[in-house]
Parts: structure tokens; sequence; C-alpha cells
């Protein structure tokens, strides 16, 4: 064999070897347990239907309030349009920033730790990023059995590169996930992850309704819903949807706020609309 032959296989194996090294290193951020825990959630809502996803859309009502989001499951992406009596607000986040569109029109965009930090977190649980360990960086340990309510939930601790750590709870008996924890702040708190339905090839809750009662020791004693799904739709996101275009999101602003307006008068009593009489 020749010289230079010997050292482009010696080459190949080098790269292969370092690939293989990622990709342990890239999975070893997941103990055993705690993969063994996620494949078994994994199957139990489709399995290799996820791979299927490239976004999705969905509706519904986010602590009483109709919203609207959009989410990529690809690469970190998540936009949220709310509406109140206000107007529309819009939250987005691409990964690098997280902005937000106020119903008056202030823009507000920044990219500190603390606030990218928050974003990360939630746009990462929104898309079940832990299913797709190749995708997203992240820790994943092993917490244990805990039981509440008469029923035992197998915990595994998950923490985004960059994000903060929750608690998921997988039920035992059907492996679904039934409880995300947030031990993070000065007080613990909990959302109750229920009423799963087959959408395209995957499980999805629609209903995760916030807990009160300490630091998740007693029954559940639901909130009102945090989130209810109405609908869902699978289907590629285009990725400038979540960076913020600034006279895009002011105009879709300033039409939701005329909109609002207008509804605002017709459900005024009929009295204050009359002319005033004449003198």
């Amino acid at each position: 064999m020749s010289a230079r032959r010997l050292s482009i296989l010696l080459g190949f194996a080098v790269v292969s070897l370092a690939a293989a090294g990622l990709a342990t290193s890239a999975h070893a951020q997941y103990s055993r347990p705690a993969q063994r825990v996620l494949a078994r959630a994994f199957a139990a809502t489709g399995g290799q239907g996820w791979y299927m996803l490239r976004g999705w859309r969905e509706t519904g009502r986010r602590e009483g309030l109709a919203y609207e989001a959009w989410i990529d499951p690809l690469r970190y992406g998540l936009r949220t349009e709310t509406r109140d009596a206000q107007g529309l607000r819009v939250h987005g986040f691409n990964g690098q920033a997280d902005w937000q569109v106020g119903a008056d029109g202030a823009i507000t965009a920044v990219n500190d730790h603390a606030t990218l930090s928050r974003a990360r977190t939630e746009a990462f649980f929104a898309a079940n990023c832990y299913f797709f360990r190749g995708r997203f960086d992240a820790r994943g340990d092993y917490a244990g059995v805990r039981s509440l309510g008469g029923r035992s939930f197998e915990v595994v601790r998950i923490q985004p590169w960059g994000g903060e750590a929750r608690e998921l709870w997988f039920d035992q008996k059907n492996g679904l996930l039934a409880r995300i924890v947030d031990r993070t702040g000065p007080r613990a708190s909990a959302v109750r992850v229920s009423d799963y339905r087959k959408v395209g090839p995957v499980l999805i809750p629609f209903r995760l309704a916030t807990e009160a009662g300490g630091r998740g020791s007693a029954p559940w004693s639901p909130d009102p819903l945090a989130r209810e799904r109405e609908t869902l739709v699978f289907a590629p996101v285009p990725r400038e949807r979540f960076s913020l275009n600034r006279p895009e999101e002011l105009a879709k602003v300033e039409a939701s706020r005329g909109r609002t307006a207008a509804g605002e008068a017709a459900r005024r009593p009929a009295a204050t609309l009359r002319s005033p009489a004449p003198p």
C-alpha cells in the first residue's frame, strides 16, 4: 500500500473516530436511566412519527386569553400571539434574541442571559426537544420514582444548554408525561399535563393546568387552565416568523387595535352611542 493511500485511510479513520466520539458525548449527556424513561415516552406518543414533524401551529386559550403559536422542533423557534382587551401582543424567540411587541406598539428586543434562558427553556419544552438529543444540547438525569395522588411516576430532570431545569414526571403505567415541575424559583410550581389526543403521527396533550398546593407533595388541586389547545396543525414554519420584522409586526398590532376598538364600541350600551340632543 502506498504511503499516500495509507495516509488517506488513516485520515478517514481519525475523522470517523472523532465523529463517533462526538455522538457518544452528545448521548452521554442523558444518563442511561433517563434515556430509558424518555425512550418509553417517545414510543408511547408516536415513536418515529416525531421525526416527521417540521413545525406546528396551534390555537387555544392561555391563562384565559386566546392565543396562536408557532413552534419549530428543528431549531429553536417559538412565536406566540395573544389577544386581550387592549389588542394583539406578539412574543418571539429565534434562538438568538427574545423580542416582544405590546398592544400599544412598544417593541422590546433583548439578548441578555436571564431573558434568553427563560425563552430557550420555554421553546425547548414546548417542542418536546428532549426527544431530539441529536438536535439540542441538554443534560438529563434520572430522579427516581415519586408518588402523588395514588399514582406513581418516573421523574427525569432535564436542563437545556443555556436554559433552566425542569422535572418531567412520566406515568409509570403508560409512560406518558403527566406533570412538569419548576424548582428554579423560591417556591416550586407545577403543571399537570393531560387530555392526550392523536394528531397526525403523534399523541399530544391538549390540557396543561397549573397546580396549587405547595411543593408538589399535596394532592392535585388545579388552578384555572394555564393552556388549553383547541387546534393543532403540523406544517413547516418559515424561519422569518420567529424573528422581529418591525414594520410587519407593528402593522399587525395596529390593525388589531382598530378591530378591538370597533368591537368595544359595538358592545357599548346603545345610550352611550346616541348623539347629544340639539340645544
